[in-house]
């Protein structure tokens, strides 16, 4: 039996608890068409990139439990516009973070704390884009090695992330969508959706569930008590602070399943979460997930490695400070 990981644990040790997931992973790289890629991509040219993430993370979880929350989104954001890139990470007026879909978006100077760290052992060698990558995989949850070698993009756009990005009311037929995109098949979308099991929600993306008539139309699969306890968590239509949040499950500090035994009792804080507890293309992998924790931990492994190795840059650079392309 699997149990759940905290961040903190899974920094300090690491045991990949899906080791036979590994074969299946390398057919995803290669029929992503990205067979550039490996585990072992830095074993000559940065054999320490793993150790230096590593101690970086520790005092960073410490301090702040809701980070490893915050790195998954950072992850999910920038895959999502024209691929795992580090274009998110890029400072310009017109780039990704312009976006108002980017909302909420931290620990981008944490990605160049480390690669700062990086550059001294290993300099041009380690691209932003897979330190984004390797955050996420040593922040709790599934332990599972992923392959490495991404690019950098030299350009972002906020009109892509405008496009692109997911709305917080956007429900199953869009999120599908967006997923199948990344050649993800229905369970792994439902997977990567776990994402929802630690960090909060902010009141900004929830409101409309609680007080748009239209939206509430849709929502017959919410529980009493915790719409209740949302509309005391979130008072007002037009949130008077952005800061206003609600924890994403019982136990948003842990990455575990709880977040489907939660949607499935009608408590799910996010559009998406209550759509799809009851689509009938997704719930029976939802109550799967509900009742199996190892279960969702190989699913949502293999999601990851999906989402991250999808459209991968054949030609980009290695930044040297991750907000801002190299100068020639």
């Amino acid at each position: 039996m699997v149990k759940p990981r905290s961040p903190l644990l899974a920094v300090l040790h690491c045991v990949a608890v899906v080791p036979l997931i590994l074969v299946s992973i390398a057919e995803i790289v290669h029929a992503g068409g990205n067979a550039g890629m490996s585990y072992d991509f830095y074993h000559q040219t940065c054999p320490q990139v793993e150790s230096i993430v590593r101690k970086t993370l520790l005092p960073v979880f410490m301090s702040d439990p809701r980070s490893p929350a915050a790195f998954l989104r950072l992850f999910f954001h920038d895959c999502i516009v024209q691929g795992c890139d580090a274009s998110i990470l890029l400072d310009n007026n017109n780039g990704e973070m312009a976006s108002g879909k980017n909302f909420g978006i931290r620990n981008r100077e944490l990605i160049q704390m480390m690669n700062s760290l990086l550059e001294v052992h290993c300099p041009g060698v380690v691209s932003c884009a897979d330190i984004i990558a390797l955050a996420v995989a040593f922040s709790g949850g599934p332990c599972f090695d992923i392959p490495l070698g991404r690019k950098d993009a030299t350009v972002s756009s906020f009109l892509r992330a405008d496009a692109e990005l997911p709305s917080p009311k956007d429900g199953v037929d869009r999120t599908l969508e967006i997923l199948s995109s990344k050649g993800m098949s229905i369970e792994e979308s439902v997977a990567i959706l776990g994402a929802h099991s630690i960090g909060v929600g902010h009141c900004l993306s929830i409101v409309h569930r609680l007080y748009d008539r239209e939206e509430r139309h849709k929502d017959y699969n919410m529980d009493d008590g915790f719409e209740i306890m949302l509309r005391l968590k979130c008072p007002y239509k037009v949130p008077l602070s952005n800061e206003t949040f609600v924890a994403n499950d019982l136990t948003s500090l842990v990455f575990d399943n709880q977040y489907y035994k939660d949607i499935v009792g009608g408590r799910g804080l996010f559009t998406i979460d209550s759509e799809i507890a009851l689509d009938p293309r997704t719930v029976s992998f939802v109550k799967m997930f509900a009742e199996d924790q190892e279960y969702f931990f190989r699913s949502f492994s293999m999601a990851f490695v999906r989402l991250s190795s999808s459209v991968v840059l054949s030609t980009g650079e290695i930044r040297r400070v991750c907000n801002r392309v190299n100068a020639y």
